[in-house]
């Protein structure tokens, strides 16, 4: 790979308040992708219940189902980085507390399943405004560049947390991956308190509900942008649960421990990397929405491949293939979000696409830990993966306008 080559992938890093803000974000995600596998582990370990698995993502979700669209008003009305200092240091209590409980030995599930709601709400503020903060950093036309790294720092994470996880867990225990994750929120902080990039908010006296209106419709007038919202809610509520339930996988078909769990998520991980890098070169394409539904039919092929598998080696393709496709297609369904609305706009904008985006995720879960106890796992899978195809089809074929873009 040539120089030209690698200054095109890595274009955004040229801007060094984005750089300090990837750098956080990379080791707060990865203590963060360390106590999501612990957590994981810990509460199957605790209830054996892959209900509980789904109930604690639902928890840790459905705060940014509720008040991430208030989120998004705050992020337009108030400085973004104060927004997202607090955001940190509500998260970084929840991972300590939790790090004395498994550490005294008193943790209950109950407790987990409390934090999981009390960072999920930290999250439905700081995330409009993380999301909102990105693309000012950096020049319009470099913004599916800094888009798409944004998406490889989460997904170095992806891979290197759950490798990390894996690792402590065998060895050191949970508590390790919880105390880990506290101390990476740090990073984060010292981040946001070294970037000179500031939003000063226009003075407003409309009330936060007609602000909130007004980027509803905003959404509503631009038609491409309802149809990436329902596909944004619709990719998540069909993909994310199946990490949800890899501990089942390994547990009950695998027969393996926390370390096979550990290289799971982390091959999925680097076929995240890999994605991320792709697009990133790619810069700023045209037909990114034809771009986005053949990844979305891929993403679809590897979950039901993955779900109907009884071979070890198989199954890590096709994570590696998930991966992959799981972010060219969240990086580029982004990018188009981003590039369609205005600075004044984003943070409402990007919480109405959060809204949908995160919202799937509980909403998936809490389906699917109704219907695995049903169905099994594999079944639930192998139907999500073919429903996502289905609806990229929908989008290719039928309603096109996601497909023009």
């Amino acid at each position: 790979m040539d120089s030209s080559t690698l200054r095109r992938i890595f274009k955004a890093f040229q801007y060094s308040d984005f750089r300090l803000m990837w750098i956080g974000a990379c080791t707060s995600s990865i203590g963060t992708w360390m106590q999501i596998v612990a957590q994981g582990w810990l509460i199957y370990r605790l209830s054996h219940s892959a209900f509980l698995l789904a109930l604690d993502q639902f928890l840790g979700g459905i705060p940014i189902f509720l008040f991430s669209l208030l989120g998004g008003v705050v992020a337009d009305r108030i400085e973004r980085r104060r927004i997202l200092l607090g955001s940190q240091y509500l998260q970084l209590a929840s991972a300590a507390t939790l790090t004395v409980l498994v550490a005294t030995g008193t943790v209950h599930v109950w407790h987990i399943l409390c934090l999981s709601f009390v960072s999920g709400f930290a999250q439905a503020f700081g995330g409009p405004a993380y999301q909102a903060l990105i693309p000012t950093l950096v020049k319009r036309e470099d913004m599916p560049n800094a888009i798409a790294l944004n998406s490889i720092q989460f997904n170095m994470a992806v891979m290197i947390g759950p490798a990390l996880a894996g690792q402590t867990l065998a060895r050191l225990g949970e508590k390790w991956c919880f105390g880990l994750n506290a101390v990476s929120f740090l990073a984060p902080i010292i981040s946001l308190s070294l970037i000179s990039a500031r939003f000063l908010p226009e003075k407003t006296t409309e009330s936060m509900l007609n602000s909130l209106k007004q980027g509803i419709a905003f959404v509503r007038k631009q038609h491409a942008m309802e149809a990436l919202i329902v596909l944004a809610f619709c990719m998540t509520a069909l993909s994310m649960s199946m990490r949800t339930y890899i501990p089942v996988f390994v547990k009950d078909i695998f027969h393996r421990g926390p370390e096979t769990y550990g290289n799971l998520l982390a091959l999925m991980g680097a076929g995240s990397i890999f994605g991320s890098l792709t697009i990133a070169a790619m810069g700023n394409i045209q037909r990114k929405g034809r771009v986005a539904l053949v990844m979305l039919i891929c993403l679809g092929a590897g979950i039901s491949g993955f779900g109907l598998s009884k071979s070890l080696p198989f199954s890590y393709a096709m994570l590696v293939l998930v991966g992959f496709s799981m972010m060219a297609v969240f990086a580029t369904v982004n990018s188009l979000v981003q590039l369609i609305t205005t600075d004044a706009m984003r943070g409402r904008v990007m919480s109405v696409y959060n809204f949908a985006f995160r919202g799937g995720m509980p909403m998936g879960n809490l389906l699917s830990g109704w219907l695995v106890p049903l169905l099994t796992a594999p079944v639930v899978l192998g139907i999500n993966g073919m429903l996502l195809i289905l609806v990229a089809l929908y989008y290719l074929v039928v309603q096109r306008r996601v497909a023009a873009l």
